[in-house]
């Protein structure tokens, strides 16, 4: 009899052990995830910081050629410096989806002055700045894929238990902010 009382605890103890086991290496799945997913924000920040680096000098060159877009130019360098004063990931999406729209009316004004796009700084800088957007493009892939994978792990049951007890939250998306660019670009010739 006291053999069966073995087995019993045996049995109970390998089940212990099989879920300790599965627990810890889903605690260590997170860490992963969460660390891929901070890396791959850090990686868009690098792209911001050089964005930001370059929108001055953009802004000194088109000064030149457009004075009366004064407007315009102060609205780029408002957007950039509240994208580099931003702190949190969600601020940080936000200001960088208001830099963006403000680079996009910078561009407008470029296409007014023919002598501007002529310029060979201004288009240096330019291809600079698309490069760039090129480059932050693929890093909000990226990081828009990590965080896809992240949280739906978390959401995953059982392992949401694990994800519940570390207290993670869901990691927020790169996203449109305006439905005009969502919507379909009609083509007319």
């Amino acid at each position: 009899m006291w053999w069966i009382a073995l087995i019993v605890v045996a049995v109970i103890l390998l089940v212990v052990i099989i879920i300790a086991a599965w627990a810890i290496s889903t605690r260590n799945n997170f860490v992963r995830m969460r660390n891929i997913s901070e890396e791959a924000f850090a990686t868009i920040d690098v792209y911001l910081k050089k964005r930001y680096d370059l929108i001055p000098n953009l802004v000194e060159t088109v000064k030149g050629y457009a004075k009366h877009e004064k407007e315009t130019l102060e609205n780029v360098i408002r957007a950039r410096n509240n994208a580099a004063s931003a702190n949190t990931t969600a601020e940080k999406i936000e200001a960088d989806a208001q830099l963006s729209n403000a680079i996009k009316s910078f561009n407008i004004v470029a296409e007014r002055y023919p002598e501007l796009k002529a310029n060979a700084n201004f288009q240096s800088l330019m291809n600079e700045l698309r490069g760039i957007e090129g480059e932050l493009a693929n890093s909000r892939k990226y990081y828009n894929g990590t965080v896809k994978t992240f949280n739906t792990e978390k959401d995953i049951f059982p392992k949401s238990i694990i994800a519940n007890m570390m207290k993670l939250e869901k990691f927020p998306y790169f996203e449109l902010d305006s439905e005009e660019e969502r919507k379909n670009v009609k083509v007319q010739f």
